[in-house]
């Protein structure tokens, strides 16, 4: 078995099924899928030089209507129903963020 070097901290699981759904809105002009957005933020990507890797899943099973589903994997119990025309900036900030401890 061989392995290969990742610079991954975190990865973000998107509902490709809720994109195609919803047909864009994210984005500067509010054009661009959920996951294409959240990979030109900095340090976001889906290679593995990213920071924070970005993948588009086929289905996550929670379809709500007129958004998208997402999931942080270092908060698996927490799943986020994104809206089209949020912040994306302000989103990839949420995943970003270091881990804070719980008291």
């Amino acid at each position: 078995m061989k392995r290969a070097k990742s610079n991954w901290t975190d990865a973000v699981l998107v509902c490709a099924k809720c994109s195609k759904k919803i047909d864009g809105g994210f984005g500067e002009k509010g054009h661009d899928g959920l996951a294409k957005a959240l990979r030109r933020e900095p340090g976001f990507g889906k290679k593995r030089k990213a920071q924070v890797g970005v993948i588009e899943v086929k289905c996550l099973g929670l379809c709500p209507k007129n958004a998208v589903t997402v999931v942080d994997t270092r908060k698996p119990h927490e799943w986020l129903v994104v809206g089209p025309g949020e912040d994306v900036a302000a989103l990839a900030a949420r995943f970003a963020a270091p881990e804070q401890p719980e008291d």
